[in-house]
């Protein structure tokens, strides 16, 4: 009963529609990998950059997920290495939407030659895979996290300018839009105060299906090596770090992270599909 009342009062704000229980189900993983980063040095049973003499040890009762070629708990290794993933791809993906939104806004409501320009530089991003592109910028700025976020934020820039414009574009015919426009508002104050307003539950779905997407993107520069270096713990580096020692029968260094990187990124897709699944009956009503 009392697991119960915990989760009502956690996810009771959620609207019963159908998408609920896959919102729920998302919002509970990426809660349980927020809270083993943010108590990383409470849970973690070893130090992840001590080296032991128990090299490549399977997984057992000592240590959960074994250990790698130096000694380090592989499990002590990926709850300090979901700070890095999570640092990484948040703070990207509030970037990208900072830059995207207010982009696709302007686009979107002036239109004509702005619109043309804007869009076609939009376009040939977007044209990009975004893991090519990533990798390109990051190997340009060179490895680093910083420089990692804004690799991440130029790829997922215009796919929050494509949603917004589009939404935009539309909004802009309304009755009450052009109510607005017949009472003196201001652009500025249409698109703040009627439009953007409108555009939230977009927001929210595109939001986190890129995190979702851009989790991969992070692994992947990560494996390449180009957002951290050794010793510091990552799950996209410990992949790269355990994929030598595959053949040899070490399966637990590339499993363990990997099932991470995958479970992290179903989170935030369970979350975006069952809130694109809530929000769709609003909008057709």
């Amino acid at each position: 009963m009392e697991v119960a009342s915990i989760a009502k009062n956690l996810f009771g704000f959620i609207p019963k529609y159908e998408g609920r229980n896959m919102v729920i189900a998302g919002l509970a993983i990426v809660l349980v990998i927020v809270f083993m980063a943010v108590f990383a040095n409470i849970i973690s049973p070893y130090n992840p950059l001590e080296m032991t003499k128990d090299r490549l040890q399977s997984p057992s009762l000592k240590h959960l997920m074994g250990t790698d070629n130096l000694g380090r708990d592989v499990f002590s290794r990926i709850i300090y290495g979901s700070r890095i993933v999570l640092t990484v791809v948040l703070t990207a993906g509030i970037f990208s939407m900072s830059f995207g939104v207010p982009l696709g806004l302007i686009s979107g409501y002036y239109g004509e030659k702005l619109d043309r320009a804007i869009s076609m530089i939009m376009d040939s991003m977007y044209a990009f895979p975004s893991l090519i592109l990533a990798i390109a910028i990051a190997a340009v700025l060179g490895p680093s996290v910083i420089n990692a976020v804004i690799a991440i934020s130029v790829v997922y820039i215009p796919t929050y300018f494509r949603m917004i414009r589009g939404q935009v574009l539309s909004l802009k015919t309304r009755l009450f839009v052009e109510a607005a426009k017949t009472t003196g508002a201001s652009d500025f104050r249409i698109l703040r105060k009627y439009i953007l307003p409108n555009l939230v539950p977009t927001l929210l779905v595109v939001f986190s299906l890129n995190i979702a997407d851009a989790i991969l993107t992070e692994a992947g520069l990560s494996f390449l090596g180009f957002i951290v270096s050794a010793p510091t713990p990552d799950w996209g580096f410990e992949l790269g770090s355990g994929r030598p020692y595959l053949p040899a029968g070490y399966w637990w260094m590339i499993t363990f992270p990997g099932l991470m990187v995958m479970l992290l990124s179903l989170g935030f897709a369970l979350i975006g599909e069952g809130l694109s699944e809530i929000y769709a009956p609003r909008r057709e009503r």
